[in-house]
């Protein structure tokens, strides 16, 4: 049997083994092994049982499958199974004794009434979901601090290059900028086609785009090099025309009076920014959480006790991955910055999206680094 680690709840974490915990599950008796735990490779994710053992120990009672994003700060339980609620109780315990923000519970099997009975809270259903294996219908969450925090809409990027247009929407739409019935893969591949350097969005140009779809909201890009960027992995000849596209970005910024802070932003100036009102469309690599080193671009929205929540358009679904791991996302302050370094490149980059400015109101300066 593999190695148990003793959790506050008296329960035990186990590595999930695919080809072996099953048979381990079977101390549970009658209660099935979802299908779906077997058919997914969810190894990225450091995937493990929480058993809760019978009075003496003996058996188990009870049993969830918990995986998290590496370098975040929650814990997501794909179903539990036998004494649904020792299960998710012993979860719950384990992510405070972690010092997690929050636990998610997919709801494949959870109802909304079992999961309020729980202290669950229901996820609003997302408007899409990224390529792949579709993600359960439901999802709910447990945080695990004081305080409120707004729940922006969840929308999946429908392609592979449209991150920094969703983000952009999704900020608007939780300013109240943006209705929400329209955001739709029309106004993401618009967004998209006004601020692509093909067939990412650089932050100067994304800047710009949001500066001209919403003109009454203050915009700032954070860029700490002035060069253009998102282009090492092209041939000479490919650099050539993007970088020219990225240059007159930059032309437009300047005409149109959307300033580039050359500055880092920091995940303090993230905090304040979100204090103020802003959404910050962050530009990351995913090989910290995902295992493989591609700008993404992510919205920052929300903060909580040692972590910044984040919206991810994008859902690994191959690994398990799906929008409830994506969707109010608590990340660390020192992981966010980590990722927030492209390594290929050694750059940064933010947009900053402020609220609407009122009539004769004066521009913002920049934030606080």
């Amino acid at each position: 049997m593999p190695p148990q680690q003793e959790t506050p709840a008296k329960s035990v974490v186990i590595p999930f083994e695919p080809d072996t915990s099953p048979a381990l599950l079977g101390r549970l008796g009658l209660h099935e092994v979802p299908e779906r735990w077997r058919t997914v490779d969810r190894s990225a994710h450091a995937p493990h049982l929480m058993a809760v053992p019978g009075g003496e120990g003996a058996e188990w009672v009870a049993a969830a499958l918990v995986t998290a994003r590496p370098h975040t700060a929650y814990l997501k339980i794909v179903d539990a199974v036998g004494d649904v609620t020792a299960a998710v109780e012993a979860v719950v315990a384990h992510a405070r004794g972690q010092g997690l923000a929050q636990v998610k519970w997919e709801g494949w099997t959870a109802s909304p009434e079992t999961a309020a009975a729980h202290g669950f809270a229901p996820l609003c259903p997302p408007l899409a979901q990224s390529e792949g294996p579709a993600g359960p219908d439901a999802g709910f969450v447990h945080w695990l601090h004081d305080g409120p925090l707004t729940e922006p809409p969840y929308y999946g990027q429908t392609t592979h290059f449209t991150c920094g247009a969703v983000t952009a929407l999704v900020a608007q739409a939780h300013a109240g900028t943006l209705p929400r019935e329209e955001l739709d893969r029309r106004a993401e591949l618009t967004m998209w086609r006004d601020a692509t350097n093909f067939p990412a969005c650089e932050p100067i140009g994304l800047g710009v785009a949001v500066h001209r779809a919403w003109p009454s909201s203050p915009v700032t890009v954070h860029l700490d090099v002035d060069r253009p960027v998102l282009l090492d992995h092209y041939p000479e000849k490919e650099q050539e025309w993007r970088a020219l596209l990225q240059h007159a970005s930059r032309a437009e910024a300047g005409r149109t009076g959307v300033p580039i802070d050359s500055r880092h932003l920091s995940p303090a100036a993230i905090r304040s920014a979100i204090g103020r009102g802003e959404h910050v469309l962050l530009l990351v690599s995913l090989a910290a959480m995902q295992g493989f080193d591609v700008p993404h671009w992510v919205l920052c929205h929300g903060v909580v006790p040692g972590a910044v929540v984040i919206e991810d358009p994008w859902a690994n679904s191959v690994a398990g991955d799906t929008w409830v791991d994506a969707h109010l996302l608590p990340v660390p302050d020192r992981s966010l910055d980590t990722m927030s370094t492209l390594s290929a490149d050694r750059f940064r980059g933010a947009v900053a999206i402020g609220r609407p400015r009122q009539r004769g109101a004066s521009s913002p300066g920049p934030a606080d680094a």
